[in-house]
């Protein structure tokens, strides 16, 4: 069985690949990678959350260690700057000892400033990272420049096997923390101790997790981004939407499950949800552009509408009238890697070239052609959310809706179910599936 180590040094001859074809094209000799900055809080003396530069853990898997440096030359040796103060009122990060530290050639910083003379003799160097304004004088020859970050990130979407190992890993972590979220809702307990039990099984800090958690109960899962945890459990337990990732060196999985505390029909009603997103976890292969599975996710999503008496329109008419989208607002899924919404989801060549959304659309993460090595996400979501169901009422529409069966559901909130899917030359391969069923 590969292990993060026997894949990680094809990880870097690949990364090396595309950033000496990106430097080249771009007319640039080196690369200086910043790991981000701790940012200090308004009038107070305690530091923002920290996350690393993606650019920089792509590289090196330090997701915790602020004012660090990668400095790459094509046909050179790694270098990494690692910031260790002296420093007696914070724990000194330890010098990394893991899989990947052996590939580089370490040098300690008593200070952030001690990389100052380290990248002034870099040769027309590219900074990718937050700009500073001390930067101005430290030899950059261009900071963040556009050419460049659109060939790494067009790139960044076929995963490299070590890379596909670390989000399988961080599959398998989240799922973990999934099964404990349930088993705490299906015993009464609150958000807050719902989320608490997640981080006790994924073993992740607050700080850690690759997003911030969304543990919705009742109606509260109407609220696609939910973002509070009640500390009393509501009188009557209904419905729990968890949507819950976890992280693998600096990889993400993205999960979401809906349960119901009954069979009853709103378990149908998930019950349906999961059959036809499985169907479109199964549309994910290469060649098929990403846009077509989300307008398939409506047309699915109104024939269960349609199927459990919730509209009477059929399903061509719902998705044209726009009936659909009251129930599905957002979009099918996105690209999942070093970033939870990775980047480059329009992006159809090197160049940086756009493609837009389908009309209607506008909350589509994706609409590249997928590929061998893409992961994205597929979660659809059925949702009764009081502002879209209001306007709706006035809507041309409002008469192919059953409102009373709308307000049977109103309590439950909503429904999402995302799995993790990477593309590959024939059946994809559903990460999430295979993580729970690791567990189990």
């Amino acid at each position: 069985m590969a292990t993060l180590d026997s894949l990680y040094d094809d990880h870097l001859r690949i990364l090396r690949q595309r950033t000496d074809e990106a430097l080249a094209a771009c007319g640039f000799d080196s690369l200086a990678i910043h790991s981000g900055r701790l940012w200090m809080q308004f009038l107070d003396d305690q530091p923002y959350p920290f996350k690393v530069n993606p650019h920089f853990k792509s590289w090196a898997p330090l997701t915790d260690t602020p004012d660090c440096w990668i400095l790459y030359e094509p046909g050179k040796p790694l270098r990494l700057l690692f910031l260790q103060p002296n420093d007696y009122w914070h724990k000194t990060p330890q010098m990394p000892s893991e899989y990947w530290a052996a590939r580089f050639h370490i040098e300690v910083m008593r200070e952030a400033s001690e990389a100052r003379p380290h990248l002034m003799r870099l040769p027309n160097c590219a900074l990718i990272g937050e700009w500073q304004a001390e930067y101005s004088e430290w030899g950059f020859a261009a900071g963040n420049p556009n050419g460049l970050l659109d060939r790494l990130h067009y790139h960044r979407a076929s995963k490299t096997p070590y890379e596909l190992e670390c989000m399988r890993l961080a599959s398998v972590r989240g799922a973990r923390g999934h099964k404990a979220a349930e088993a705490a809702f299906r015993a009464g307990a609150s958000e807050l101790g719902i989320h608490v039990e997640y981080l006790r099984a994924t073993q992740h800090s607050e700080a850690e997790l690759p997003y911030p958690n969304i543990i919705a109960l009742n109606e509260h899962a109407a609220v696609l981004h939910y973002q509070y945890q009640e500390r009393q459990p509501p009188a009557s337990l209904r419905s729990f939407l968890i949507d819950a990732g976890g992280e693998v060196a600096g990889y993400a999985s993205d999960i979401t499950r809906t349960y119901s505390s009954q069979h009853d029909e709103f378990q149908t009603l998930i019950a349906g949800m999961e059959r036809l997103q499985l169907e479109l976890c199964n549309e994910v292969r290469a060649g098929v552009d990403y846009a077509n599975i989300h307008l398939s996710a409506h047309r699915r999503i109104a024939s269960l509408l349609r199927d459990s008496d919730i509209i009477s329109a059929d399903a061509d008419e719902a998705v044209a009238s726009g009936l659909s989208g009251v129930f599905f607002p957002h979009g099918i899924g996105h690209l999942l890697g070093l970033q939870v919404h990775d980047v480059s989801g329009f992006t159809v060549n090197i160049d940086g070239k756009q493609k837009a959304r389908p009309p209607g659309h506008p909350y589509l993460r994706l609409t590249r052609t997928l590929e061998p090595g893409f992961v994205v996400t597929i979660e659809p979501g059925l949702y009764f959310i009081d502002s879209l169901l209001a306007a709706a009422r006035q809507a041309p529409y409002a008469g192919s809706i059953n409102w009373k069966r709308v307000e049977r559901f109103k309590p439950y909130g909503g429904i999402r179910i995302e799995d993790n899917v990477a593309c590959t030359s024939g059946v994809p391969e559903n990460l999430t599936r295979s993580a729970f069923s690791r567990i189990d």
